[in-house]
């Protein structure tokens, strides 16, 4: 586990060396390349990165740029002061980018099991993705993946944690985005930045959601912004509830004994499901394509993707109501959590799940906008 206490101490320049040393150990060309082009590319960001003052006083910047440059300051005295996060210089400048994104992530999973392929790692441990700061790199890998027989999933990502090794910029690919939207994006990578867990990708990035979800009601009061944002989080509400049933689902298929041929015709058949039941269920939403797009690639790895990041946070909501809601105590209990050896810790986060499920059936009943609709039923019918 890497404390934030132990971070701090760390020189920022020391990172890049430690990845230079362990690339000049390696003896894969596969794998040499890919440090090749996460070091090289990181150190572009970092590069380029121009503190927050100066851009907003330079001319050429726009009164647009400058609001939400101003924003960003806003939701980081926040983090630092309201959720007690080791805030520091992270997002203190700002870098434009040459393209839309930084990165691209590559997930894969195999053809019959929800569970992602792992990679592992110098300083963070394993995790269930391949991030390259090319698109065609990322895409190559994709191929690569899919003649394996796996199912892919390959995404921009707009923002990154570097877990507090730098002091992270705000990125051209996120600092135009919506107040509520870009709160929760900076409350999710300082979370990084306070509580990281070596190899646990499932445990860090619930976390990290957790700490976004809880955070945001209370700073939506603090600056007035309602309506739509929580029409928004009731909508991911839904979706997610919709992947959870197609998961299921899957799950029973792929563990039954059945010939692949059939496996596969069921799988077909229960993710076809899954895009008409979304379309039944977002038909009245004022934006009903918003996630079409996610819902139309929907397979094992997208499937895995929000198992990652969901999964958990339930346990670690639980978590802080048994902190007293107070961040530090639900930081340290964290912490203390993810010192526990691996089976501890999913059976104690398992046992927070059940805790505030049962505590929380409200939740599960949560009305969205549009008809009443039951993911369940709906991805019952016809099987």
């Amino acid at each position: 586990m890497y404390s934030s206490e132990r971070r701090a101490m760390v020189v920022r320049g020391a990172g890049i060396l430690v990845l230079g040393a362990a690339l000049a150990l390696l003896s894969a060309c596969e794998t040499a390349g890919y440090y090749t082009q996460a070091v090289s590319g990181q150190l572009r960001i970092l590069a380029a990165r121009e503190p927050i003052d100066r851009v907003a006083a330079a001319p050429a910047s726009t009164d647009g740029l400058r609001d939400q440059l101003q924003l960003v300051q806003s939701i980081r005295a926040y983090a630092g002061g309201e959720l007690q996060m080791p805030v520091g210089d992270a997002y203190g400048t700002y870098v434009k980018l040459d393209g839309k994104y930084p990165i691209w992530n590559v997930l894969a999973a195999p053809e019959f099991e929800l569970e992602p392929k792992r990679w592992c790692y110098p300083l963070i441990g394993c995790a269930s993705y391949r991030g390259y700061f090319s698109k065609a790199a990322a895409q190559s890998k994709g191929e690569e993946l899919l003649a394996e027989g796996y199912d892919i999933y390959l995404g921009p990502v707009p923002a990154y944690s570097t877990l507090g090794w730098f002091d992270d910029p705000v990125l051209s690919s996120f600092v135009n985005w919506s107040p509520e939207r870009l709160a929760g994006l900076l409350f999710h990578e300082l979370a990084h930045r306070r509580v990281y867990i070596s190899g646990d990708t499932r445990f860090n990035e619930s976390f990290a959601t957790a700490v976004s979800q809880l955070a945001l009601p209370a700073w939506r009061r603090r600056y007035g912004y309602d309506g739509a944002a929580a029409d928004r989080a009731a909508q991911a509400l839904a979706i997610n509830r919709l992947m959870l049933a197609t998961r299921e689902q899957l799950e029973a298929i792929y563990e039954a004994e059945l010939p692949d041929s059939t496996k596969r015709a069921r799988k077909a058949a229960t993710l076809q499901r899954l895009r008409s039941c979304y379309r039944q269920m977002a038909a009245d939403w004022p934006n009903p394509e918003r996630y079409s797009h996610y819902i139309d690639k929907t397979n094992n790895a997208t499937l895995a993707l929000v198992a990652e990041y969901q999964s958990q946070v339930p346990a670690f909501k639980q978590l802080f109501r048994d902190s007293g809601e107070s961040w530090p105590a639900f930081y340290e209990a964290t912490e203390r959590l993810g010192e526990l050896d691996e089976e501890k810790r999913k059976a104690r986060l398992k046992q927070l799940s059940a805790r505030y499920r049962e505590a929380d059936t409200q939740v599960a009943n949560a009305q969205v906008p549009g008809p009443s609709f039951s993911s369940d039923t709906c991805m019952s019918v016809g099987m």
